[in-house]
């Protein structure tokens, strides 16, 4: 466990909408078969290989971009509109990638287009209408009868609000029983047109005498011994949920129960991630780290002769520099720096771009090989600033991504020294393996000079970490090192 970035250990978001994922890839194969039909070939594309190569393709795509943009999250409570918006975005990415699959095998030429543009919009339409009937038809289910009797055990000031969330959000599939009020005695009244069935006196002979699968415990923070009201209707057998107090919840935090030890705790965290998202993030940074790695040695090769040549010494540089919740490691560069550099950083602090010491940065740094002022005052650049402007320079840091120190994309590693100025909530970059770009780094990371500002994003990025918001910013990433390129 991280200290703030929760790595949950299960995929039940997944399952839980496992219906909705079947229905899906059994209304792309129905389109793939109509589209085919529609373009005139017949009713069986199962027959070509190309064909049926691309059938199967598309149902692994479908299911792999349904996970990792995790498509089906919140499809029982989204409106119609938002429905057609999801499915048509989800389509477009799939369709999209098909194609760009087909001529990089240089296949395009053998697909019918026509048969590849209809199986997307025949999938989108049907996909769409299968998610609103199946919706309509499970809210319609779970709306008369769910599968478990839940009873409501609260107060009379608190009751309400629990009622109000248990039915805004069915989507356990409950039957609510009925409301026990443990501090009045209101039998035979309703609540929001549910019947109170018991008081605290009552409750005991109402567990052993009707049928309750579950209770909800939803009593104020000051309520006195919550916990033996919890235990007495345990002793009968029926499982019990105590909702979190309003009080111990934090806001923009994640909170969930778990086991450590013997302890059954509450988790609190910025964020967390499914053992699913851990895995297809590490896979990104292993495939990249690997490409990374053979385009690093071949700009060493070709680099080298020139940096020699320039600044005699090693090609490579290493700093050590904190990654996740506080460890250190070596961080491996391009050398782009004469080898005094750190010896001189103090004495250039009185021109760092930011407003104290927990970051440093300079417009023209004197310490970058090649860049000196000549004695019109002008300035001149060399091949330390080409190599840092291109980002040549972070390359071989796939190194430490292959590693495991960092990742392709995450927070930038801070130095040692920059640390010990640390405040409480500066650590919050600290709860993330460290990456190679960022948030910062694509909202123009050279006009930001505020360091508040750097943690913001940081910690915006960590609050709302996806595998789609970090293809996201790795695309970003590609067109600002273009542009960067473009201007030098």
């Amino acid at each position: 466990m991280t200290a703030g970035y929760m790595y949950k250990r299960h995929t039940d978001r997944f399952f839980k909408h496992f219906d909705f994922i079947i229905i899906d890839l059994i209304c792309l194969q129905i389109a793939f078969v109509l589209a085919y039909a529609a373009s005139g070939y017949g009713f069986n594309p199962y027959e070509i290989p190309l064909y049926s190569s691309m059938a199967v393709f598309i149902e692994v795509l479908d299911l792999v971009t349904l996970l990792l943009m995790d498509t089906m999250s919140g499809v029982l409570r989204r409106g119609v509109y938002k429905e057609l918006v999801a499915t048509f975005r989800h389509g477009a990415i799939i369709g999209v990638i098909s194609v760009v699959v087909l001529f990089l095998l240089q296949q395009g030429q053998f697909y019918s287009r026509l048969a590849m543009f209809l199986t997307f919009a025949f999938y989108i339409a049907l996909s769409f209408a299968a998610r609103v009937a199946w919706k309509m038809l499970l809210l319609k289910h779970l709306a008369k009868d769910g599968d478990r009797v839940m009873l409501i055990v609260s107060t009379g000031d608190c009751v309400s609000k629990a009622l109000d969330k248990i039915i805004a959000n069915n989507y356990a599939r409950y039957t609510i029983g009925g409301i026990a009020l443990v501090d009045e005695s209101r039998i035979g009244d309703t609540v929001d047109g549910v019947p109170v069935v018991a008081d605290a006196e009552s409750l005991p002979s109402l567990l052993c005498t009707e049928w309750i699968d579950e209770a909800l415990v939803s009593v104020p923070a000051d309520f006195e011994s919550p916990m033996s009201l919890v235990e007495s209707i345990a002793e009968t057998g029926v499982a019990v949920h105590y909702g979190l107090s309003d009080s111990l919840r934090i806001p923009e935090m994640k909170q969930f129960i778990e086991s450590i030890g013997d302890y059954t705790v509450i988790t609190t965290s910025i964020n967390y991630a499914s053992m699913g998202q851990l895995f297809v993030k590490r896979v990104i940074d292993v495939g990249f780290g690997l490409v990374g790695c053979l385009a690093t040695g071949i700009i060493a090769v070709v680099l080298a002769p020139v940096m020699f040549v320039e600044s005699p010494g090693p090609l490579l540089y290493s700093q050590e520099r904190v990654g996740r919740n506080g460890r250190h490691f070596k961080m491996y560069k391009f050398r782009s720096m004469y080898l005094d550099a750190d010896e001189r950083r103090e004495e250039l602090m009185g021109d760092n771009k930011f407003s104290d010491a927990r970051m440093f940065k300079m417009d023209f740094d004197p310490r970058v090989i090649g860049n000196r002022i000549l004695s019109d005052g002008s300035r001149k650049t060399g091949i330390g600033e080409f190599i840092r402007r291109t980002s040549i320079d972070e390359f071989p840091q796939f190194f430490n991504v292959l590693k495991g120190d960092m990742s392709v994309v995450g927070t930038r590693p801070p130095l040692v020294s920059e640390t010990a100025f640390y405040e409480a909530h500066h650590r919050a970059r600290l709860a993330i393996k460290p990456g190679i770009t960022g948030l910062w780094q694509i909202s123009g990371r050279s006009n930001i000079t505020d360091f508040e500002e750097v943690v913001r994003l940081d910690r915006e990025y960590i609050n709302n970490w996806s595998i789609r918001l970090d293809l996201k910013i790795l695309a970003k990433t590609v067109v600002v090192v273009l542009n960067q390129e473009g201007s030098v």
